[in-house]
């Protein structure tokens, strides 16, 4: 049985000590860093399967680094410690491609119930390497199981572990910015319904770069729609 190994990074030892000592208890693997180089050093040297990232650290910002990171493909999901208070700064974590964030002061039991809704949005036990589902609209391919999303061209779309989740949330039916979050991951007094806005932006846009139409509809007064057919391609591997 796999172990999920948590990145913290933070440049405050107490939060690290703290952090790491709650996780252990909660059965996960920890790693712990408190600069930018520190990271790139753990991922190219661990299997790192989530990062919880501060955004303020000694030698850059963390915005900065999980931007880069995405730049480069690297797909590990990261969550985002801010002690800032403008809904802005979060949103802007979200728009470049951060999973999920979490404002300081936070409770450890909600960081680590964070982190096990981003990792079990990378786990479907109904994919087995046995055989698979994929989703075919408007040219696209969507493989839940390698999650991954294919232009009409055969090009590869980058998407962070959030915007895969809401692209195959209910086609067809229209979803409010509540439904949405609850469907995605979860609801609490912290989460923004903007950051549903901010993630039906990318995935048009990222979409958008495949020369198709308009796929998510935004319905005045209700929320979104898929509005794309999708079909089911099923096949043996």
């Amino acid at each position: 049985m796999h172990i999920p190994q948590i990145l913290v990074v933070d440049d405050d030892l107490e939060i690290r000590k703290l952090l790491a000592r709650y996780m252990k208890e909660q059965g996960f693997r920890v790693q712990l860093a408190s600069k930018c180089a520190e990271v790139r050093e753990r991922i190219a040297t661990s299997q790192i399967d989530l990062i919880v990232l501060d955004v303020m650290l000694p030698d850059g910002s963390g915005l900065d680094l999980c931007r880069d990171l995405r730049s480069e493909r690297s797909n590990v999901p990261i969550i985002l410690l801010t002690a800032l208070k403008e809904d802005v700064d979060r949103i802007i974590g979200l728009e470049i491609g951060a999973d999920d964030y979490l404002g300081k002061p936070f409770n450890p039991r909600e960081l680590v119930a964070r982190i096990r809704a981003v990792l079990r949005r990378g786990q479907d036990d109904r994919f087995t390497r046995n055989g698979r589902v994929r989703y075919l609209f408007e040219g696209f391919v969507a493989d839940p199981f390698a999650r991954s999303v294919v232009d009409p061209d055969g090009g590869n779309i980058e998407l962070t572990g959030a915007e895969f989740d809401l692209l195959l949330t209910r086609p067809g039916r229209v979803l409010s910015r509540d439904q949405l979050l609850d469907l995605t991951r979860g609801r609490d007094e912290d989460v923004l319904d903007r950051s549903i806005d901010v993630l039906v932006s990318r995935l048009r846009r990222k979409l958008a770069l495949g020369g198709t139409a308009q796929i998510f509809k935004t319905v005045r007064n209700g929320g979104y729609q898929f509005a794309a057919k999708v079909t089911h391609l099923d096949e043996r591997i």
